[in-house]
């Protein structure tokens, strides 16, 4: 029965390795985000329906709060999908007198568009969609379209996303403000598990396939999963000076440490580390452990992206 319930649950693509925590901010998230988007919108403009907030606002907010760190929901890919296709479909609307193939070619071609620019944003494809189907209001806007409610709306999701997210250490949005990496700087020797990215996108192009990671994503992927086969288990002799390491955690309990001072002792009892909070609960703090204590608590190690 239970081989029977995760073949079913493969069949459909029911993921439940995300944690509560994350859940919960995801929710949250969304709530707070067009909530604001509404307010903000109404004060500004006085507007009702979708010349106040753009339906498809529903579709970034779950794109931006629920998959901070996926491709699709960056800024470029937010801002560069949503304008984007506001104006194909104005534009749709305004030369093609019949609305049923005004409707296909502002969705076709906004995708079209967001594959050129390289903005893939799913609810472009609604927000083109919106300006011919929507109703007189929106028609009345013409190119006023893209301005408000839709330029609007991005800057208000995306400023909301980058403040709620950033909240938490372990959402940072966009993916540039995250502090740590899988993958080691190119200045740092690299290890044997490193894949090179040309190697990655030779892949992805073989497959043609468009997914929501980019190839940083999927190079610490790749690294993450070679080095978990390899070594299973941390070992205390992986503990170094001055490198950062995580447990791995979910939500809150997530953390990164970095060992800034180190008393070496053949002694596993005797062999102390010193270590500070970089990430996470008690930043900044320092405390101290054996080095095989240490190496039970972490998970991995992480590279700083500030050098």
């Amino acid at each position: 029965m239970i081989n029977f319930i995760k073949k079913i649950k493969n069949a459909l693509g029911i993921d439940s390795s995300v944690s509560t925590a994350e859940k919960l901010a995801s929710t949250i998230g969304g709530i707070i985000g067009i909530y604001i988007i509404s307010l903000i919108s109404y004060h500004f403009t006085g507007a009702s329906g979708a010349a106040l907030i753009v339906p498809s606002m529903g579709a970034s907010a779950v794109l931006v709060f629920a998959v901070p760190h996926g491709k699709l929901s960056q800024p470029w890919a937010l801002f560069g999908g949503q304008l984007s296709s506001a104006i194909v479909g104005v534009t749709c609307y305004m030369l093609v007198p019949d609305l049923f193939l005004a409707g296909g070619l502002a969705v076709g071609l906004a995708i079209g568009t967001m594959h050129v620019l390289r903005c893939i944003h799913p609810p472009g494809g609604a927000t083109a969609l919106v300006a011919v189907v929507g109703s007189a209001q929106i028609h009345a806007l013409g190119y006023e379209y893209v301005l408000t409610p839709v330029f609007i709306n991005t800057v208000i999701i995306f400023a909301t996303a980058f403040m709620f997210n950033n909240f938490f250490p372990w959402r940072r949005y966009p993916t540039s403000m995250m502090r740590f990496t899988d993958t080691p700087v190119v200045t740092e020797k690299k290890p044997s598990r490193y894949i090179e990215k040309e190697y990655i996108e030779r892949a992805l192009s073989d497959i043609d396939l468009v997914i929501d990671l980019d190839v940083e994503t999927l190079q610490q992927l790749f690294a993450l999963t070679l080095e978990h086969a390899e070594t299973p288990t941390f070992t205390p002799g992986q503990i170094v000076m001055g490198h950062y390491y995580t447990n791995s955690k979910h939500g809150a309990e997530w953390s990164v440490r970095q060992i800034i001072d180190e008393a070496i002792s053949d002694d596993p009892k005797k062999d102390m580390v010193i270590y500070r909070v970089a990430e996470g609960q008690r930043l900044q703090s320092a405390d101290s452990c054996t080095r095989t204590e240490f190496a039970a608590w972490a998970n991995r190690e992480l590279y700083s992206t500030q050098k």
